[in-house]
């Protein structure tokens, strides 16, 4: 009995590994956004980005959004989950926010025009800034 009470310890500290090595930085990003992002530098993540700067949106994989304020600074989103199975090329994102900002944790619903199908929505995470 008393070594079953030694090891329920240690246990519990092995079911919340997990839980502490947990890191607010995004995973790696996929080969196919990193092809897009080559000759760019990232920056330091941040929480918000203006939605008037941002001349275009470009979904590049279930794992990462590309939203291009100019030719020089672009920023990348992966969604707050890691990926987004709704993310593909040639769907469309649709922005509802109340502010001038578009932000980790907005939801961004998913839509394909040319079926007119408009799916869930996916969370975004943080925006980084890659420069050329």
């Amino acid at each position: 009995m008393l070594r079953a009470l030694t090891i329920l310890p240690a246990l519990a500290l092995l079911a919340a590994a997990p839980l502490l090595a947990h890191s607010d930085s995004p995973a790696p990003l996929s080969e196919k956004a990193q092809k897009a992002l080559a000759g760019r530098t990232a920056g330091k993540p941040v929480n918000c980005v203006q939605l008037n700067r941002i001349g275009s949106s470009t979904i590049v994989d279930e794992t990462a959004i590309i939203y291009k304020q100019s030719s020089s600074l672009w920023y990348v989103n992966q969604p707050d989950q890691g990926s987004c199975n709704l993310l593909r090329p040639r769907r469309t994102l649709m922005t509802r926010t109340s502010s001038s900002q578009l932000c980790g944790n907005d939801l961004v619903s998913v839509a394909d025009l040319s079926s007119g199908i408009t799916y869930s929505a996916c969370g975004l995470g943080k925006f980084v800034p890659y420069r050329k």
